[in-house]
């Protein structure tokens, strides 16, 4: 099959973080937990075999994950001026929840802001703006079309993840993009966007998640999904500027958000 061989041909790109119980979780959303629901030998069939299984607990915001259109309101409004309160109404989203997420394969770019701009990652607090997104494109020599995923590197969580509240960044703030980078992302008529860090927003120090205005924009006024959590340390290493982007939202039905393994696919 000819499709096969050029996907084998390819170099696979594993974007997602593994979830723990020591994953980084905003404090607006359930951390990951998980335990053995039964062991090997708690039931031993007549064979001599046995089987293991699990129970875990997590919000659909834990790890690398996508947003639902509804998991925003603005002024009690959802996207395209749906009441947020009627379609939340009975425990679930009626409208927009994450099981109306399609499946996504499609183009993808990374924009990796601090090698444009000579650094290892972005100070803490830093807003990444419309002009230094177009930079960074110059600087890769990409430009963005219709359709794509354009993922933000801004190196935050190196050093940073594996100490939770670091990587969180509620004392420091945390780097990420602003209202007008949104727009301009907004204006190429991006699918979707996302970035390495634990909010697709630049965080002031000790403003914490308080106020989320490019998820504002982007979710309710926008229709852009927004994926959180990314590791792009290794893409971005390989300086892979443009690929395959392909990411799977579970059907949760009525939930606002999905945990999600996304990958790219790049030329060996």
């Amino acid at each position: 099959m000819k499709l096969l061989a050029e996907i084998e041909s390819t170099t696979v790109y594993d974007l997602a973080r593994p979830l723990e119980q020591a994953t980084p979780t905003s404090p607006n959303h359930p951390p990951f937990r998980m335990g053995l629901a039964r062991r090997h030998g708690d039931i031993v069939r007549d064979d001599g075999g046995s089987g293991a299984s699990e129970l875990f607990t997590m919000g659909g915001h834990t790890g690398t994950h996508i947003d639902a259109l509804c998991h925003v309101a603005l002024n009690g409004l959802l996207h395209g001026g749906l009441d947020a309160h009627e379609a939340s109404v009975g425990g679930r989203f009626t409208q927009l929840g994450a099981e109306t997420i399609p499946p996504m394969i499609c183009r993808g770019v990374l924009l990796n802001v601090p090698e444009a701009f000579g650094c290892e990652a972005l100070p803490a607090g830093h807003a990444i703006t419309a002009a230094e997104l177009e930079a960074t494109c110059a600087h890769h020599d990409v430009a963005i079309q219709a359709g794509d995923v354009v993922l933000v590197r801004t190196g935050w969580p190196v050093g940073r993840y594996e100490n939770g509240a670091s990587y969180v960044g509620y004392d420091s703030g945390v780097p990420g993009p602003d209202v007008a980078a949104a727009r301009w992302l907004a204006d190429h008529r991006v699918r979707a966007t996302g970035a390495d860090t634990i909010a697709y927003e630049w965080l002031a120090p000790g403003a914490g998640h308080s106020s989320l205005p490019v998820h504002a924009f982007l979710l309710v006024e926008a229709g852009i999904h927004i994926i959180e959590v990314l590791d792009l340390e290794t893409i971005a290493r390989d300086q892979i500027r443009e690929f395959v982007f392909i990411l799977i939202p579970l059907r949760l039905v009525g939930a606002t958000g999905s945990p999600v393994r996304p990958v790219a696919l790049a030329p060996r």
